[in-house]
């Protein structure tokens, strides 16, 4: 059976056992694979492909006196089959490939810099783990790449959540907003963007950074973790979701159009969300019913359009300030009410 061979030697890398060595890039891209998020199934780690990004690397390092960090691969246990490390009396170690099989090295930390290197001879080092599970590989990746310039904050929360042993404790406004993007009855469903790559063709609407920093605001100011449990919180919070999409139906399907699925929108109307959660009377539930009665006396008089009421708003001066003028149409639609009844 006809083998790749590459020399490499062996050592740690703090607490991991790991080889390096040095081969040719088209060898390195040919042999490795980057594990991409796949939003729709929930597979993989990795952020999406940034061809720009990978492009702008292959031109650099065929500049004379050009360099780079090593690349970081781990040869995963469910392909062993494939390859074997070889250790020789003379102390010496090698990685051997079957030459047939499928790329077997995922690409832990170099995805962009060797995307478009497929056909140069440039010699590059490289440092690989031996037998990692995708759940380790995935937690060296967000050390590694936890401050990087350009990683999407929602693949960082995503990592979070799969790594978490209590989510719900830890991080309840993650815990929540993923239950949204989860849950087939939500209107969040899978319409939140991970960091990673999908297949569906579905627009986002948000990201999931951004509906988690906003379900946080509600959990600060209704303070409902105080009396019910995190997951009473997450139904709570769907069944407002679920109301807002019933009763702004035509802004909630153009997306694009509208701002109640963008951060403005969605921080202001959690902060509503607050404000009705504490409203409520002890003998009322804040169900999907309650949600909708009270949403549909005042929600529909707010010009959500990009160009409405909300617009030329940001940041958290903005949030509030949408949250600010939401609660004054309803003060005043409610005076309007009290006055003719």
């Amino acid at each position: 059976m006809e083998k790749v061979r590459i020399e490499c030697i062996s050592g740690t890398s703090a607490d991991r056992p790991v080889l390096m060595g040095f081969a040719k890039a088209r060898e390195l891209h040919r042999l490795s694979y980057a594990d991409v998020l796949d939003e729709d199934t929930g597979r993989g780690y990795q952020r999406r492909f940034n061809a720009q990004h990978s492009l702008d690397f292959r031109r650099y390092i065929q500049r004379p006196r050009s360099s780079t960090i090593p690349l970081t691969f781990n040869l995963r246990p469910e392909a062993a089959e494939s390859w074997s490390v070889i250790h020789s009396t003379d102390g010496r170690v090698a990685i051997e490939i079957d030459a047939r099989a499928a790329r077997v090295m995922s690409q832990v930390d170099c995805q962009h810099r060797l995307g478009h290197l497929d056909d140069l001879d440039v010699t590059l080092p490289f440092m690989a783990y031996v037998g990692l599970d995708a759940r380790e590989e995935m937690e060296i990746f967000s050390v590694i790449n936890g401050k990087a310039k350009g990683l999407s904050a929602s693949l960082l929360d995503f990592h979070d959540g799969r790594l978490a042993a209590d989510l719900a404790g830890d991080r309840p406004e993650l815990f929540i907003a993923l239950h949204l993007n989860n849950e087939p009855s939500s209107p969040w469903h899978r319409q939140l963007d991970l960091g990673g790559a999908t297949t569906s063709g579905m627009s986002r609407r948000a990201s999931l950074r951004t509906l988690q920093k906003a379900v946080k605001r509600f959990l600060s100011r209704s303070r409902i973790l105080q009396t019910e449990s995190v997951e009473t919180a997450a139904r709570t919070v769907l069944d407002y979701w679920t109301a807002i999409a019933a009763v702004l139906h035509d802004a909630w399907i153009k997306p694009r159009r509208h701002l109640i699925a963008k951060g403005i929108g969605v921080y202001a109307l959690m902060d509503v969300a607050a404000d009705l959660w504490l409203e409520r009377r002890e003998d009322t539930s804040a169900d999907l019913r309650y949600f909708t009665q009270k949403l549909t006396d005042f929600a529909t008089e707010i010009d959500w359009t990009s160009g409405g009421d909300l617009a030329g708003l940001g940041g958290e001066s903005g949030a509030k300030a949408a949250a600010a003028h939401i609660r004054s149409v309803r003060r005043r639609l409610t005076v309007k009410a009290v006055a003719n009844g």
